[in-house]
């Protein structure tokens, strides 16, 4: 028995029975089209996030106060004071490859123009601050060393802060209130879109560091300070270097806590990546898990076939059919019934990988061809496991037994 001839006695045992081969084939179509779905999902995410740590700088190091612990207790660093400005000017007059460095301080309350009102945040720093944390203004001008030395009341606005506040006006020049205190908009930042913890990089208000910590939290230490290095591959030596100059510069005894924490980019990079890789393997463990299930229901329905088609088995045998003809044919069968069920999955996560990615979350879209072909390959191991033991129990009929039952 030629393979064409093998095809055609499975085609027609198929078309005989179309909606059972198509609630056959519906574990498989189901679990190919999760896979699909979920790796490119996968992989999108991951692209989307790398994306958005990148575009704030891949050679940025943050320097942050550290959670504290006193008699046993996390009592959490709101209240940790050791930071100052002058550790920033200590890392940058005295670690060596840093470009730029702005002390941070940020706070939120209510943003009120005219009848308009807004919940959002400000953030001080630096003139430095905009090339550390790559943002670039679109209209207007930066706030200058000398509006940082006297803690000038002047701010830029973020998208989504001016389309809130001035949905049909230009915000520069205009003076915007932040609790009690007036900020004259100097000018307006380019937009961002959401970083990679889905937070909105265009909610906020940038001002000078001083006036933030004198004129609105009226303190004496700073929440942060950031650190851009002059090269990516001198990230861990920057990171080193202000370990040990802050440890210096605290006192802190040796093998005692730092007061401090240090952290890169990079290190963001990492971690989640490791996040998103752990949580693409649980999802795809599930979606094979699928596949398992529409294996299993292929190789159920095929002992009903075998059960239903003794008589024919037996008369094949009779007019001389051999057992490997017989084995092969609803090998044949099982098998083009899996790799039916795996190209309609395939096209149908194909097409969801688009809606998702593309349509709805607007992250790039990235289509795995090795997934696919994978898929494919696995679509007819599954046919072949799982069709096996109905088809062998089929070969394995006596053509007199066979043509006798009833």
């Amino acid at each position: 028995m030629n393979f064409f001839h093998l095809l055609r006695i499975a085609y027609q045992a198929i078309v005989r029975n179309k909606t059972r081969a198509g609630l056959t084939m519906l574990g498989i179509i189901i679990g190919i089209a999760a896979v699909i779905t979920l790796v490119d999902f996968g992989q999108s995410s991951s692209l989307n996030i790398n994306q958005q740590i990148t575009q704030t700088g891949t050679n940025m190091v943050m320097v942050m106060r550290n959670f504290m612990r006193q008699g046993g207790v996390n009592i959490g660093s709101g209240s940790i004071q050791t930071l100052v400005v002058k550790d920033a000017e200590a890392i940058k007059e005295k670690v060596s490859h840093v470009e730029a460095v702005s002390a941070g301080v940020n706070s939120s309350g209510q943003l009120v123009y005219g009848p308009n009102n807004w919940p959002g945040s400000i953030q001080g720093g630096d003139v430095d601050y905009f090339s550390i944390r790559k943002y670039e203004v679109a209209r207007g001008i930066q706030y200058s060393d000398e509006d940082v030395r006297t803690a000038a009341k002047v701010c830029l606005l973020g998208q989504t802060v001016i389309d809130n506040l001035f949905p049909n006006e230009d915000p520069v020049g205009k003076t915007v209130r932040f609790g009690k205190i007036p900020f004259k908009i100097i000018g307006t930042l380019a937009p961002k879109g959401q970083n990679a913890m889905g937070q909105d990089q265009d909610d906020i208000v940038i001002a000078p560091y001083t006036t933030v910590q004198k004129r609105i939290l009226a303190i004496p230490y700073i929440h942060s300070i950031y650190i851009s290095a002059d090269n990516e591959s001198n990230v861990q030596s920057v990171m080193d270097d202000v370990t040990s100059l802050l440890r210096a510069q605290h006192k802190i005894r040796p093998g005692a806590q730092d007061d401090f924490m240090v952290r890169s980019q990079q290190q963001m990079l990492q971690m989640m990546d490791s996040i998103s890789g752990f949580v693409f393997l649980l999802v795809v463990i599930a979606a094979c898990i699928s596949l398992i299930v529409g294996g299993i229901g292929i190789m159920n329905i095929m002992y009903v076939t075998v059960t239903e088609r003794i008589k024919e088995i037996g008369l094949r045998m009779a007019i001389g059919a051999k057992n490997r003809d017989v084995l092969l044919q609803f090998l044949t069968e099982s098998t083009i019934l899996s790799l039916i069920g795996g190209a309609i999955g395939i096209v149908l996560g194909v097409l969801l990988s688009y809606v998702i990615l593309s349509l709805i979350l607007h992250w790039p879209l990235v289509i795995s061809i090795f997934t696919i072909v994978v898929s494919f390959l696995v679509c007819a191991a599954i046919g072949i496991f799982f069709g096996w033991f109905p088809a062998q129990k089929a070969a394995s009929l006596d053509p007199i037994t066979a043509l006798r039952f009833e």
